[in-house]
């Protein structure tokens, strides 16, 4: 990103960082006091003109606005919109063009019209916590300079939309709390973002190799059960960028490899409410930052490991309802932590003998070199005897 364009995002992201919070307190429909003098008609350039035909669009498709948000949106003059931001652009520091659009927490209801497009310096898109409904544009592909898109909490439905990839600014995605549904494109994990949240989605998909080559500083793959996949061993090659990973409910059918100690900038880690088996592995004990853990509702076993007790930061570690059969005291330390439902000796609310016991017959968990549970060893062949010879008679054998 040029500097002037890194420029012209900080200007709108400053601009639109109140979001609605201050709009909830005094929305046009709740104004009181008279409505002030229309302003003198402005005069649009090239860019604001197209940014009204887009606005009208979507004014029109706007079926319920119970807050009257877009009371304002009248007239050419689109910088006095509700929830429209306004900046000099990127590459003609003499016009101005309708930079961000920020409608969060407005309860809208509608569709989203593909003259959307036409706000082709659009940076920040916000529309969360709406009722907006059918699929994403395909105009989107078209906002080159878009940094933030967030639609979360809303009824979208439809594919994930990759004409986001084609978007090179692009730094923030935000599709979490829709009915979006099918696959989710490799290439979202190989594309520079800071931040993706697609979870509580219909995706279906498998955890992909290039999942590891991401650069988001926060991953959040959350209530997705048809992803399934294994935790592959490169994970630590996201050492460099990754703060937060939250995969909890999210079919991953897996052990934990070693090497995601190599994480050392990870302060949250929610595995909860998989198919994780095997052992925690002690190398845990090497991500310094970590300040929440969260591995419970799984198949693990073993010894909880004190490095990770041990770690600096830790204030929440969570193992409960798997069936860990020891941890060390100085887990017990740890601000936060709940153990209950494992087979701990001594310790109150752990599963039944029955239960434990059980586990232990179970056949030992292998997993292969891409981390997922491998199938049971088969049984060794059985070598039986060759019978004795059979005798006939004192004095004869027949072979």
């Amino acid at each position: 990103m040029s500097t002037a364009a890194a420029l012209f995002v900080a200007v709108v992201v400053v601009l639109a960082s109140p979001l609605l919070a201050s709009s909830q307190q005094q929305t046009p429909a709740m104004m009181t006091s008279p409505p002030p003098p229309p302003s003198p008609a402005a005069t649009n350039n090239s860019r604001l003109e197209s940014a009204y035909v887009a606005l009208q669009a979507l004014k029109r498709a706007i079926t319920d606005d119970p807050k009257n948000l877009t009371h304002s949106w009248c007239g050419p003059d689109v910088c006095n919109y509700f929830g429209v931001y306004c900046a000099a652009a990127p590459d003609d520091a003499c016009a101005r063009t309708v930079a961000g659009v920020d409608l969060n927490h407005g309860d809208l209801a509608g569709t989203l019209p593909e003259e959307i497009g036409l706000l082709a310096d659009l940076a920040v898109f916000h529309l969360n916590s709406n009722r907006f409904s059918g699929s994403l544009p395909n105009s989107l592909g078209n906002l080159h300079r878009l940094h933030e898109i967030d639609v979360s909490n809303n009824h979208l439905s439809g594919s994930f939309p990759s004409q986001l990839l084609c978007l090179p600014d692009l730094k923030y995605v935000d599709l979490r709390f829709n009915n979006l549904c099918g696959e989710v494109p490799e290439a979202i994990f190989e594309k520079k973002i800071d931040a993706l949240f697609i979870n509580n989605n219909n995706f279906d998909f498998k955890l992909p190799a290039s999942f590891t080559n991401s650069t988001a500083s926060v991953i959040v793959l959350a209530n997705l059960p048809r992803l399934g996949g294994c935790l592959p061993s490169s994970i630590g090659d996201m050492a460099g960028t990754l703060n937060e990973l939250i995969l909890l409910n999210s079919g991953i059918s897996s052990c934990i490899p070693p090497e995601i100690g190599k994480l050392d900038k990870l302060k949250v880690l929610d595995l909860s409410f998989n198919s994780l088996a095997g052992e925690l592995p002690g190398e845990i004990g090497h991500m310094t930052a970590l300040e929440q853990l969260n591995v419970a509702y799984n198949g693990l076993a073993g010894e909880i490991p004190e490095s990770i007790c041990e770690l600096p930061h830790l204030k929440n570690f969570t193992y409960s309802h798997n069936f860990f059969c020891g941890e060390p005291h100085r887990c017990l330390e740890v601000p936060r932590v709940d153990d209950s439902q494992n087979c701990i000796a001594g310790r109150p609310d752990q599963r039944s003998a029955e239960e434990c016991i059980g586990f232990l017959h179970r056949p030992p968990v292998r997993c292969d070199a891409h981390g997922c549970i491998a199938p049971p060893s088969p049984p060794p062949p059985v070598h039986y005897a060759p019978p004795p010879p059979l005798r006939i008679g004192s004095g004869m054998q027949v072979d």
